[in-house]
Formats: C-alpha cells, sequence, structure tokens
C-alpha cells in the first residue's frame, strides 16, 4: 500500500485512540531497521547513526541499540543538544548507552550510515544543524563508499510530492515504516531514494485497497506457493522461447538459461534454421532447441506460455505480428519483437490470447511517446488503450494491467548491463505456469514476481564477496535466482 503523509498520520493516530503505545512501534520500527540492515550486512562493521530530535530519531536510536548488541561499532551523531530530544527520543539515547556491545571484533569494511534526521513533518529547506548532517551523510556515502540507510524517507525529500531540496541525503536504501509514502514512488525521488524496503507495522489501520502497491515479499509470497511432492516437470510449464538471430546468439541463451533456473519443466527455444545448430551447441544441456521454417509454427507447439523477441531481428516482421495476434496462449514480448510491434499497435486489441509487454524506457518511448509524462501517468495511459499487462522496466520498474499496478523495490544500479532484460524475460515466462491466478491477472503476477526475483538476485551478486556494481552481469543474476527465490520466502 501507498499512502500520503497525511494518510500516515492518521493512521498512527487511530492506532493511539485504542491504545497503541508510540514507544512500542518505535521499538518495532527500530528492530525492524536493523534486521534490514542486517539483511544486507551479515557481518557487523561500523553504524555511523544521525540523529535530529524527533520520532524519527527515536527509530534510528533504537536501530543502532539493536545493532549494538549484535556486536556493531556505533558512532552516534546528534545533530542537537541532548536538552532538545522528544522525551520519547531521548528515553532511547539512554536505552542505547545501557548497552554493552558484543565481543565480536566489526568488519572494517562494513561501514553503514543511518539517516534519522528528519521525519514526515519536516517541510521546507532544511537549514542550519541539519543540512550539515545531510552535506557529512553524502560526503560518507560518496568519499568513504558508506551504505546510507534512510529511515521513513531520505532527509531533505518531500513525502508527498518526492520533490528533492537543494540538500538532501542520496540513500542506498530507504526503510519506510508501515506503508510507502507517495513521495518515495515519484520519478524525481529514485536517486534519492534508492532501494525501498517496508517496515510493517500491523497495529496501524489503513484501509484496504488502492491502485498502486510496493512489490514486497509479504505481498507476492502466496502468489508462488510452495511446490507439491508428487509435481513433474509437466506440471511446472512447457515454455517456448522465440530469440536470436545471427550475431545476437547470446540472448536466446541467456532467455533460456533464466527459464531453467526459474523452475520451468520444459524450455525450448525456436530458431530458424541458419542458428538453431549454434545455438543447441551452446545453450544450457536442458535446453532443448528446434529448427523451424517459420516462427508461425510455432503456433502448432503444446506450451504454456512463449516469450518473443530476445535478439530477434526485425526481419521477420510479419511473422512476429502475426504470433502476437493469433497465439492463444500467454505471451511475453520483449526487445525486437516490441519494435515490430510498434508499427502496428491495433494487433494487441486482437490478440487471442493474454498478453506481457516489458518494455525499457526506449521501447516504450516507440510504443508511445512519454510527452513529459511520470512513468506512473505513461503506463496507465497506455492501459486505458488496450488490454495487455505492461511491466515498464526502470530504477523503480513499474507493472500494472487491469486497474492495478506494482512499484518494484529491489534491484541495484548494477543491473543497468546488456542481458538483464533477456533474463526477465525468461523467467517472466517460465513464471507464468507456476503462479496462481488466471487470465491477465496471472502474467501481472508473474511480471512483478520476475522484476522482484531478478532485482534481488542482483543485490546477492553484489553483497558476495569480490563484488561490485560495476562486475555484475545477467549471468550473475542468473546464477543467483535460487537465493532470490529462497529469499522471496523467507524475507520480511
Amino acid at each position: 500500500m501507498i499512502v500520503s503523509c497525511d494518510g500516515m498520520r492518521q493512521a498512527e493516530e487511530a492506532a493511539f485512540s485504542r491504545g497503541v503505545k508510540a514507544a512500542d512501534l518505535m521499538e518495532r520500527a527500530g528492530l525492524g531497521i536493523a534486521e534490514i540492515v542486517r539483511q544486507f550486512h551479515r557481518h557487523p562493521g561500523l553504524g555511523i547513526v544521525f540523529c535530529g530530535k524527533g520520532h524519527n530519531a527515536g527509530d534510528a536510536l533504537v536501530a543502532a541499540r539493536h545493532l549494538k548488541k549484535w556486536g556493531w561499532e556505533i558512532d552516534l551523531r546528534l545533530t542537537f543538544p541532548e536538552s532538545a530530544l522528544s522525551p520519547l527520543t531521548a528515553k532511547n539515547l539512554a536505552e542505547f548507552r545501557k548497552v554493552i556491545p558484543q565481543s565480536a571484533i566489526p568488519d572494517p569494511k562494513s561501514k553503514i550510515v543511518l539517516d534519522g534526521l528528519l521525519g514526515l513533518g519536516a517541510k521546507g529547506e532544511p537549514r542550519g544543524e541539519i543540512a550539515d548532517a545531510i552535506r557529512a551523510i553524502n560526503h560518507l556515502r560518496r568519499e568513504n563508499a558508506a551504505w546510507v540507510l534512510a529511515i521513513d524517507l531520505p532527509s531533505g525529500l518531500d513525502g508527498d510530492t518526492g520533490q528533492p531540496s537543494s540538500c538532501c541525503v542520496e540513500a542506498d536504501l530507504t526503510a519506510t515504516i508501515a506503508c510507502a509514502k507517495t513521495g518515495l514512488v515519484a520519478d524525481e525521488a529514485t536517486d534519492f531514494v534508492g532501494r525501498l524496503a517496508v517496515v510493517p507495522l500491523p497495529e496501524l489501520p489503513f484501509s484496504a485497497g488502492g491502485a498502486f502497491h510496493l512489490a514486497t515479499p509479504a505481498l507476492l509470497r502466496p502468489w508462488l506457493p510452495p511446490r507439491r511432492f508428487d509435481m513433474h516437470k509437466g506440471n511446472a510449464g512447457r515454455v517456448g522461447i522465440i530469440a536470436g538471430s545471427p550475431g545476437f546468439l547470446g540472448a536466446a541463451r541467456l532467455c533460456s538459461a533464466a527459464a531453467v533456473h526459474a523452475g520451468a519443466g520444459l524450455v525450448t527455444v525456436f530458431a530458424r534454421p541458419d542458428i538453431a545448430g549454434r545455438l543447441a551447441a551452446t545453450c544450457l544441456p536442458e535446453v532443448m532447441v528446434k529448427s523451424v521454417a517459420s516462427y508461425r509454427d510455432v503456433l502448432n507447439e503444446n506450451l504454456d506460455s512463449l516469450a518473443i523477441g530476445p535478439g530477434l531481428g526485425q526481419s521477420q516482421a510479419s511473422e512476429i505480428l502475426a504470433l502476437i495476434r493469433d497465439a492463444t496462449r500467454p505471451l511475453v514480448i520483449d526487445a525486437d519483437a516490441l519494435n515490430v510491434l510498434s508499427r502496428d499497435l491495433n494487433v494487441l486489441k486482437h490478440g487471442r490470447g493474454p498478453r506481457l509487454l516489458t518494455p525499457h524506457p526506449g521501447e516504450m518511448e516507440r510504443l508511445t511517446a512519454a510527452i513529459g509524462r511520470p512513468r506512473r501517468q505513461w503506463g496507465e495511459d497506455f492501459l486505458a488503450r488496450f488490454p495487455v499487462t505492461l511491466l515498464l522496466k526502470g530504477a523503480r520498474t513499474l507493472t500494472g494491467s487491469g486497474g492495478q499496478f506494482y512499484y518494484n523495490t529491489t534491484g541495484n544500479p548494477g543491473m543497468a548491463s546488456g542481458g538483464m532484460g533477456d533474463a526477465l524475460t525468461g523467467v517472466c515466462a517460465a513464471l507464468i505456469p507456476q503462479v496462481e491466478g488466471e487470465g491477465q491477472e496471472r502474467l501481472l503476477r508473474s511480471a512483478v514476481l520476475g522484476a522482484w526475483l531478478c532485482g534481488r538476485a542482483g543485490e546477492l551478486g553484489v553483497f558476495c564477496p569480490d563484488a561490485s556494481p560495476e562486475s555484475l552481469s545477467a549471468s550473475t543474476v542468473i546464477a543467483r535466482l535460487g537465493g532470490a527465490f529462497r529469499a522471496l520466502r523467507e524475507e520480511a
């Protein structure tokens, strides 16, 4: 769920009127923040904690207390005299100071910063001590490789509009409390918010419904139930992939490998005769390669889902359009198939089965010009015209269908490299036969899950030893999909 700052305040007031204590909410929030730190940094290190004077600082102090118990060295930086702290924040400062740290030796390579400076009530440009602290946080991130976690929202960011002030924290991850605030998913906020995570507070009452949601493990987990013990490869899905052309065989290899690692029971690549032999020799041994004289031949295959486009080229445009129109099975349309589709979008109005489109912004621009619209409006307007599921890639991938939209929360800048889209297409195609749901809803869930899993796999690839965003590749993401599936089922 995504709420306004006022909606968040109303939920808090309603909880307090029922007897919920602010101290209990702060304790739960702070523990959740500390657990998120441990999710991304498994070994204790140095934690630099910046505190303002309100309840945002209280959350930071609770988190710092737990991290200190777990062996972290904490460098506490108060921006105001202790006498200026709110009573609850001052109480948590005293509790923090009572903690005797464990004997664990912090890893000097692990350095994090907690931004507990400003909360939802802050408005206008940060000034004075707060502005100095924000500049210090950004300096630590840029010059000292510190990983920055913003509590609830980055200090200096408007929680409703997403507009950053001239002095705004640049976070690697924002741990938003209870629900995401509308400003966190605004296009202008992405570089300041970073990765999104939600610390749940079930005590707060929010009305159900709404069109926009955050993709979190708690929300997605029921869509992909554990496998039955008697499951066989036919139950896991027969996935077809039409991909590759001379000089672009890698796209077919990545797409099919991703489908295998995402749980497809049987994966078949359909290729033209001039490349089928080379693909058969270079794809994973679990992947079947079938030579077809015409892509239309694939219409007669027994498949549960079909992906088309990665590295395909546009020389067979008429056959590609015929497939998009006539395939009765769920179809994932990507890359060159999207470029061909842009020539005749009306084909989508006559498709005989559910369709999932997975464009990056450049491909989306060819389908329909943005004309200055924010991504949210861009996607809404497209879906108002065509009865499909849309996965609009980006740092905050947005997936929508049937009036429901989901913002992805996982991923990192290392995924800005070739082949990531090919991997995502294979994952989405593999998930379609596995998820709960029917028709477009099944495609919507597959797409939301696919984006989350690929993003989490990318995170696992970056946070392993001797890795960095610069070293991340699509092959690494595919290799880490197993860990991403495990994380989906285990993480809060």
